[in-house]
């Protein structure tokens, strides 16, 4: 199953940049090419949100390459800990975003 996240933004330009920035940087570190896909955003509140789906091969690959990283995040179970890793993935390539699961 594809996991979906739903991304949120206060400044969609430079974040959707800085975030595909960020992917191409991590499918090259995990072999895992064209493995997501976003969405049309919307708007509201001043935020926008927009979902990313991960394909298998990425999401996998993420999860191999950085598992002693994800299993140390508190969470109910592997999608909610591999969404705050995604989080902190992309606060630290200088995004200011907000991730839930996407249902």
């Amino acid at each position: 199953m594809d996991l979906v996240l739903e991304i949120g933004t206060k400044n969609y330009g430079d974040d959707l940049l800085l975030i595909k920035k960020a992917m191409s940087h991590m499918e090259s570190l995990v072999g895992g090419y064209n493995g997501y896909v976003l969405s049309e955003p919307s708007s509201k509140f001043g935020w926008t949100f927009f979902k990313m789906a991960f394909k298998p091969n990425l999401q996998n690959g993420i999860e191999e390459k950085f598992s002693d990283m994800i299993i140390k995040y508190q969470a109910n179970d592997q999608a909610e800990k591999f969404a705050k890793f995604i989080e902190d993935y992309f606060i630290s390539k200088g995004c200011e975003v907000k991730i839930k699961i996407s249902d």
